[in-house]
């Protein structure tokens, strides 16, 4: 009765040993594989973009295809030199070159843009409260638009600068011979008049110099002030601006692409963003006229 009784309990034990190894190896496999999907979800790959100047890493989740206007953004994308294209490189940009011409990166758009930002509160989600925006400043903001531009640009060798060095300094731009804006929709007063007021500006997006916003750099927040309906529907470009080219903001293919000449510069006749990173004769031009 002893033995059996011994035979029993031995039994049970292996039983549950069996089932707790069984529950311990089937958590790990699992945990295991939710490391490896949240590996590949948090780590960016190499993306074969056809046409593409450039290697392009991203996440999958980054990749937001537009099926209307047959357009595909890669947020947060990183761009790298091909090794392959480094004659090309030389010839379109400034590669261990002296120059003179700076990129101006838009900071206070891609606030505006941002979750509980401007366009929260243009489209009803959220109140006034939106219409003051916590700048980022590290570039990964969730609004992508024109980062294709700046990516290419920083890596064929131009200098850079964001619209709050305009803004602290507005006495900078004069360092430089031209100037490359951005989809730079959201500006200062200060940093509009320091733009306008250069002799050699390419104003490389539609759109740009749009509204008025004011910046606290205490809070790090900019506020909206004056454009885009606001404070009243009839207001478009908050500062009247008469060379305003939002019209064309909307032709994002560029089939026709050109330059047409104002008064301090040259404007792109269309949104860029989805070819500028595989256009070598725009990339040429942008070269030749800064």
């Amino acid at each position: 009765m002893n033995h059996n009784l011994l035979l029993f309990v031995i039994l049970i034990i292996l039983v549950v040993g069996f089932i707790a190894y069984y529950i311990i190896d089937q958590n790990t496999t699992l945990e295991k594989k939710l490391k490896e999907n949240l590996g590949k979800e948090t780590s960016k790959r190499e993306l074969s973009v056809e046409g593409s100047l450039f290697r392009v890493l991203t996440r999958e989740s980054d990749i937001q295809i537009n099926y209307e206007t047959k357009t595909i953004t890669y947020s947060n994308a990183d761009f790298e030199l091909k090794p392959e294209l480094m004659d090309l490189y030389h010839k379109i940009g400034f590669l261990n070159k002296t120059h003179n011409s700076v990129v101006v990166y838009p900071i206070f758009t891609e606030a505006a843009y941002n979750k509980n930002g401007f366009y929260d509160f243009y489209e009803g989600k959220c109140d006034s409260s939106c219409l003051t925006a916590k700048i980022s400043t590290d570039f990964n903001g969730e609004y992508s638009s024109s980062r294709a531009a700046f990516n290419s640009l920083r890596l064929l060798g131009y200098h850079y600068i964001t619209d709050i060095d305009i803004d602290k300094d507005p006495e900078i731009l004069k360092k430089y011979d031209s100037v490359i804006l951005l989809h730079n929709e959201y500006v200062t007063k200060k940093e509009f008049d320091a733009i306008t007021q250069h002799p050699k500006v390419i104003y490389l997006y539609p759109n740009a110099l749009y509204a008025e916003v004011v910046s606290d750099y205490d809070s790090n927040t900019i506020t909206l002030i004056r454009g885009h309906g606001y404070p009243s529907p009839q207001i478009r470009n908050g500062f009247d601006w008469k060379f305003d080219n939002s019209n064309l903001e909307y032709d994002n293919m560029c089939t026709n692409w050109k330059f047409y000449e104002i008064d301090n510069g040259i404007m792109l006749n269309c949104y860029p963003e989805y070819v500028i990173f595989k256009d070598q004769t725009l990339l040429l031009q942008i070269k030749n006229y800064s």
